[in-house]
């Protein structure tokens, strides 16, 4: 029987995970967009003809909004110093559309 060893996530890694992809992905850039209705017209996906001046970067605050907590909590998970709850991990992934299991950082 092949022994199972218990990992630990390593927090402070997995949340630098979460801040690169604040600062790096469309997909996650255009939810919000969306979320905070920043284009007043029916948002199509090309963020080319977007009235909103868009780049692949969000803010704490915005990325707070969408989640509806403080930008402090977002600070505090991208700094490791929280933990991040489960149901908002998968919700991270899925608006980012990444795996959880490439987000979380084992030891």
């Amino acid at each position: 029987m092949e022994k199972i060893v218990k990992k630990l996530i390593n927090w402070e890694k997995t949340g630098r995970n979460l801040k690169f992809l604040r600062q790096g992905n469309m997909d996650l850039r255009r939810y919000v967009c969306r979320v905070l209705k920043y284009d007043d017209n029916d948002c199509d996906g090309a963020c080319e003809s977007c009235n909103y001046k868009v780049d692949d970067s969000i803010s704490q605050r915005e990325l707070a909004e969408v989640f509806n907590v403080t930008d402090n909590v977002i600070c505090n998970w991208e700094s490791g110093k929280t933990v991040v709850g489960l149901e908002d991990l998968l919700y991270y992934c899925r608006i980012a559309k990444v795996d959880l299991f490439d987000l979380l950082v084992l030891e």
